[in-house]
């Protein structure tokens, strides 16, 4: 069977492209030991009482000088708690981590107008850290189909200044 030179060239191009792909998802992984979103910590989703989200909302970490706070979210058909009825607050400049998970089905979370945005998976806990730098409100939506009321699926999150930021933002 004959294969015209040019033709040869562009299949050849073509496995180099995907072995090409294929090893840079296998350094991502090996080399610069990324990891996938949740895949460290795991919670029951039928039983998340007996979990840090059993009392979702925003947490001060014990100790830390200069402060830092925690954010549990949970991800419910057709809502984010905290963050759907009430907005979740956390100061500007200041390390925040978020720890999302699902109790039901999969959702998204994402903090439009950021590049934060994580998938919430029933059982995973997807954790991750960062910090507003100023004052300003951003939206929560979520991003994978949920079911049929998913577009009405959003929330709000709210950066306030340090000196503005107090106690009764904290979950007790």
């Amino acid at each position: 069977m004959h294969i015209h030179k040019y033709e040869r060239f562009w299949i050849y191009l073509s496995f180099v492209v995907i072995a090409f792909f294929i090893a840079s998802v296998v350094y991502g992984f090996v080399a610069l030991d990324l990891k996938v979103v949740g895949d460290n910590e795991t919670v029951d989703p039928q039983n998340l009482q007996d979990t840090p989200f059993n009392k979702p909302g925003v947490r001060r970490v014990e100790n830390p000088d200069p402060a830092k706070y925690e954010v549990y979210v949970e991800a419910l058909q057709f809502a984010f708690v905290p963050g759907t009825s009430t907005p979740i607050t956390v100061p500007a400049n200041t390390p925040i981590t978020f720890h999302v998970t699902s109790a039901d089905v999969l959702h998204g979370f994402e903090v439009v107008g950021t590049n934060l945005n994580t998938m919430a998976i029933p059982g995973q806990v997807a954790t991750f850290t960062t910090v507003f730098p100023e004052p300003t409100t951003y939206g929560i939506v979520c991003n994978e189909y949920c079911g049929p009321a998913h577009h009405v699926m959003e929330g709000k999150l709210t950066v306030v200044p340090k000196s503005e930021f107090n106690e009764n933002y904290l979950v007790q």
